[in-house]
């Protein structure tokens, strides 16, 4: 990664706005100590060291009294030269202390810059870039975790693995291109070819985690579906451990569907609330009941509720119109219920009851059972493919390796010739990571951030 040729400097505030305790205000570029130190006082003795200090406009008045560090090109989160200010929170204070550093010089920092200079200054590659956004936007910790691992290096790691591997091919196919007057090259074909196979298996197995990394990113869609009063928004509820959704007995209730994050024994799922399935003639509810039927359409599971067997039956024959998805059938209310019907229901169906929160931890084992049926075991620790940009470049890679296969093993095709797959294959994945030039990626890729990040 080349190093970056801003000659601009930048800030922004790093933190949340409205209402706070404390604020953080980031400058960073090679103006940054010089602004610093003229409206900053007293200036911290070295770089590194948190100063209690007070922050003044240009016209010498008093802003605010924080905490102030620099830092000193090139041990810096971007690369360069850079302070950071722990200020008061609030509305005014921190936007007063950037809006006098824009006076002395600097610019507001656009969505995503500083990272995008720590990314162009060598400090990250593309896919730890991708991390940073990720663990910022993280609304369960098994997306966390993902996020960390990723930003810790470990799936770079894995694509350099195989940037080296496809690099060691082109090198043995560089021996039959330099030596083809060789019975059959100083290389055997057999050995490339086996190489090559290794390597898109493992790029394979790679690109096999995609569905589970969108999981952990995005999170499970978990429907929960059943005519209208059965318990569902009070099932809700419960699961979420607060109330969210509106509980009465006038069915129809719930119009549309709601949503929210959770987790279920360690997955993220994305709990919906749907609209009681039944056939109404009232518009509104009406309009409800079909966007739960889309919602069903991309569950990854469908929690299917009744408070009799005869409402589970005819919920499951609705759902299993509409979804593939695995099936859960939970009974709702089970603080109603006798003993007989205990013990015919217990080993059939999921028995829970909002009222009393008997069953809830069962329900969520449940949940993390059937998604893992369909997904395998959930590897937070182990290189995950999470963005769509990452599949695209990985099924690329493969196929390009596919066809330098097939034409080695063809008759008739220079090994020169088949060799142009290896370098394509290698130069995506270089771009995966951000080794070449990928300014377009860039600028896409963090138009989605939040400004000071």
């Amino acid at each position: 990664m080349t190093a970056s040729t801003t000659d601009d400097t930048i800030v922004a505030i790093a933190t949340a706005s409205g209402r706070g305790a404390l604020a953080v205000v980031r400058l960073s570029g090679p103006q940054a100590l010089e602004i610093g130190q003229r409206l900053i006082r007293p200036w911290p003795s070295e770089a590194r060291h948190a100063t209690l200090a007070r922050v003044f406009d240009d016209s010498d008045g008093l802003l605010d009294e924080g905490v102030v560090v620099f830092y000193q090109a090139p041990a810096s989160f971007t690369g360069e030269d850079a302070v950071e200010i722990t200020c008061h929170g609030g509305p005014i204070v921190p936007a007063t202390i950037a809006a006098a550093f824009v006076s002395a010089g600097a610019r507001s920092a656009g969505a995503g810059e500083f990272t995008k200079r720590a990314v162009l200054n060598g400090k990250l590659d593309l896919l730890q870039a991708e991390a940073v956004g990720d663990l910022v936007d993280a609304a369960t910790r098994p997306a966390q975790r993902v996020a960390l691992s990723q930003l810790d290096g470990g799936l770079s790691r894995r694509i350099v693995e195989l940037r080296e591997a496809i690099l060691g091919l082109e090198a043995l196919a560089a021996y039959d291109i330099d030596f083809p007057e060789e019975d059959d090259g100083p290389v055997p074909a057999s050995r490339i070819l086996e190489s090559t196979e290794r390597v898109i298996g493992d790029l394979s197995r790679l690109v096999a985690t995609a569905p589970v990394g969108e999981l952990v990113r995005e999170g499970a869609v978990v429907v929960i579906a059943g005519a209208p009063n059965v318990g569902k928004s009070s099932l809700f509820n419960a699961l979420l451990g607060r109330r969210r959704a509106i509980v009465t007995d006038v069915p129809g209730t719930t119009r549309d569907a709601l949503e929210a994050v959770s987790e279920a024994n360690g997955w993220p799922i994305r709990l919906i609330d749907t609209a009681g399935l039944r056939e109404t003639t009232e518009l509104v509810e009406r309009m409800g009941i079909e966007v739960s039927r889309e919602y069903l359409e991309k569950a990854h599971v469908v929690l299917v509720c009744g408070e009799s067997d005869a409402s589970l039956e005819e919920t499951r024959l609705v759902v299993a119109a509409v979804s593939t998805a695995p099936i859960v059938e939970t009974r709702t209310k089970a603080d109603l219920m006798s003993a007989a019907e205990r013990s015919v229901n217990g080993s059939r169906h999921v028995l829970v009851s909002a009222e009393t929160g008997e069953g809830i931890p069962a329900l969520g084992r449940a949940i993390a059972n059937a998604l893992q049926s369909t997904n395998g075991v959930l590897p937070l620790d182990a290189p995950l493919i999470t963005r769509e940009r990452h599949r695209f470049a990985l099924e690329r890679a493969r196929e390009e390796l596919r066809q330098f296969r097939d034409a080695f093993a063809g008759a008739g095709v220079p090994a020169v010739v088949a060799a142009v797959h290896l370098r394509e294959a290698t130069r995506l994945l270089e771009e995966l990571i951000g080794a070449v030039d990928v300014e377009d990626v860039l600028d896409r890729l963090f138009s989605s951030f939040c400004v000071g990040k």
